[in-house]
């Protein structure tokens, strides 16, 4: 059978925009006719993505008990892809009840990991039809894994940075600040917000919304920071807006000309001070003290 050659690689969105174009690349690289990703959490198996060529024998979002797959058989198997030429024929598929269903037909499957070695699933191909799966198949789908693998660990670390990217952080039960830093895109802007809102309806009377360590600021956000000062307000909480550098101001001024009659610090010291509170440096004696 002749092999294409895989296109350029592209930038995935998600881990469901990967899954879509891996089962695309190995749809033009077999011809075996369904292709699915299978998430598991050690007892149901669910068929996230699937690519059917002439009949549909997989349906996305179906869900199976994962003792009764194929799917199991490829997880038990280990980190290598499990290859079954006749499913007929194979003594363990031959125990499951959905191999009448297949006869003599072709599966091929190989797990999908976390990094600390947790089963995420399985990729794998199944035809109801004899298929023979050559040496490149198999390092095709060991390379799948690999990279189905790396794409989930972006996106659990993506999803851990944009939890930490706004916190509350309390001064008192009444005053929180949230320290607003690094790169702030129109995706991370609207995400705050709905992190915010909800970390803010705990009970706060002021939040202090610190803006001195961003490092770069897309100009489309100053709608949406606007409408969270606005929303803020509507929940009975008073905004304090400090470290507007010029730089920002810059960038983004609109946003900044529409502060104006919002309550402004140009420091968070400054802020925090205005609210009835200062800062004691200790002396170096008693700093060495607690050493």
């Amino acid at each position: 059978m002749e092999h294409k050659t895989i296109g350029p690689s592209r930038k995935f969105q998600s881990f469901n925009d990967a899954a879509n174009q891996i089962l695309k690349m190995l749809s033009d690289q077999l011809a075996i006719n369904t292709l699915f990703i299978a998430e598991n959490d050690g007892k149901t198996n669910t068929i996230k993505k699937a690519f059917n060529r002439n009949e549909e024998l997989v349906k996305e979002d179906s869900q199976s008990p994962l003792d009764q797959t194929f799917c199991s058989l490829s997880i038990n198997y280990g980190q290598e892809p499990l290859l079954i030429d006749d499913i007929s024929k194979d003594a363990n598929a031959g125990k499951l009840a959905i191999a009448s269903q297949f006869d003599n037909g072709s599966f091929i499957g190989i797990p999908i990991y976390f990094d600390d070695g947790e089963v995420y699933g399985t990729i794998c191909g199944l035809d109801k039809h004899p298929y023979t799966f050559t040496e490149e198949d198999q390092k095709l789908f060991e390379m799948m894994s690999s990279l189905l693998t790396y794409i989930l660990e972006l996106e659990k670390a993506r999803k851990e940075i944009q939890t930490l990217s706004s916190p509350l952080v309390p001064l008192t039960d009444q005053i929180s600040i949230l320290p607003i830093i690094g790169h702030i895109t129109l995706e991370r802007a609207y995400q705050l917000i709905d992190d915010v809102v909800i970390k803010s309806s705990e009970g706060i009377d002021f939040l202090i919304m610190d803006f001195s360590g961003i490092t770069q600021i897309d100009p489309r956000i100053e709608q949406p920071l606007l409408d969270l000062i606005k929303t803020l307000k509507i929940m009975g909480i008073t905004p304090i807006i400090t470290g507007i550098l010029p730089t920002m101001a810059m960038q983004v001024p609109h946003f900044a000309h529409s502060l104006k009659g919002e309550k402004m610090e140009a420091t968070l010291k400054i802020a925090i001070e205005q609210l009835g509170f200062v800062l004691i440096q200790k002396n170096a004696s008693a700093t060495a003290s607690l050493k």
